[in-house]
């Protein structure tokens, strides 16, 4: 067995990436702190051809050197939009006919690996803050909660880590 190096990986120019048909996933950050999250959160939208994301509240935006030290040029070809208010962001993608889903451990939330996904859906995905989670106003307008099963002492996931284990999750269901 041998490592493939990265001239062999045939990937994607930016403007190929650009025209390319997305995975109907939308992400929405609202009030992250870290810019390293951001980034990778980004990073993690350009593997998987995500739609857009939304940047709410306190959310840095590029061009930004330490957003850019994890997103390593992703920031170029995911598509992205900043947005001060999530709540205003949740109902015009309701409006569009969006299925909108919290990522945060509420009553009712539907484990990941229950969730079901419908053909020809788009789904935005709400993360929110790293202490304080999604917050509840914006909890309370989503169509529902999706929370990771967890088994161990911890209350939560890096929310990084939790958007890429969301994302791949959905984008195996939905191709």
């Amino acid at each position: 067995m041998r490592k493939i190096e990265n001239s062999e990986l045939e990937r994607k120019t930016v403007e190929e990436f650009k025209v390319a048909d997305k995975t109907p996933i939308i992400i929405v950050l609202d009030d992250i702190r870290s810019l390293h999250n951001i980034g990778s959160v980004f990073r993690t939208s350009d593997a998987f051809l995500i739609e857009k994301i939304y940047l709410c509240g306190i959310t840095a935006t590029p061009p930004n050197k330490e957003i850019n030290k994890t997103a390593l040029g992703a920031t170029d070809t995911v598509a992205w939009e900043y947005q001060k208010d999530v709540l205003q962001v949740i109902q015009n993608l309701k409006e569009e006919q969006v299925a909108v889903y919290a990522i945060e451990q509420v009553e009712n939330a539907i484990f990941l690996d229950n969730f079901k996904t419908e053909a020809n859906k788009r789904y935005a995905i709400v993360f929110g803050n790293e202490v304080f989670g999604v917050n509840q106003e914006a909890v309370k307008l989503c169509d529902g909660a999706i929370e990771i099963p967890q088994l161990g002492t911890k209350h939560s996931l890096n929310v990084s880590v939790t958007a890429g284990i969301v994302v791949w999750d959905l984008f195996c269901k939905l191709k």
